[in-house]
């Protein structure tokens, strides 16, 4: 592979964040806090971020959105950088991260339900004129305007 080629196979910091959604200052960061391995840098000192490197943050920025401490994602970083010999550890984080996911995901469910039963209460008060004790109720117009709007969506 010539030294062209080769230079063609990383990306700088603004293609960096392009392609994975974080900024220039975040990806920094990441980097400062450990959360991501130094990276390499040209002669001109700009960061090179490989293949790999990219891959690896969008793993970070996947545990990071689902909730993963940062002291964790600091500590799968760290293990990443020593090898296969870690795969067992990495293997328990992963996957204790992914039972609190699991968790998170059910306590949604369950909150999701609580509010789509709230949302057709108030769409049958509103659509019948009555408040919360069923009493007729003097309604905000454009309340009913949305109703209507909705109903002729399909919801």
């Amino acid at each position: 592979m010539t030294a062209t080629a080769e230079e063609d196979r990383y990306l700088g910091i603004a293609e960096v964040a392009e392609s994975t959604g974080l900024t220039q200052d975040t990806l920094r960061w990441y980097e400062r806090e450990g959360l991501f391995p130094r990276v390499e840098r040209d002669t001109s000192r700009r960061r090179r971020y490989s293949p790999r490197h990219i891959r690896v943050l969008q793993m970070l920025v996947r545990l990071r959105r689902t909730g993963m401490p940062t002291a964790e994602v600091r500590e799968f970083t760290r293990l990443l950088g020593e090898g296969a010999v870690t795969h067992g550890h990495r293997l328990a984080l992963l996957s204790a991260h992914r039972e609190r996911i699991v968790a998170r995901m059910a306590e949604l469910r369950e909150d999701l339900a609580v509010l789509d039963d709230k949302v057709a209460q108030y769409r049958h008060l509103i659509a019948q004129g009555l408040d919360c004790d069923g009493q007729p109720a003097r309604l905000d117009p454009d309340a009913v305007a949305e109703l209507r709007t909705e109903d002729l969506r399909g919801q």
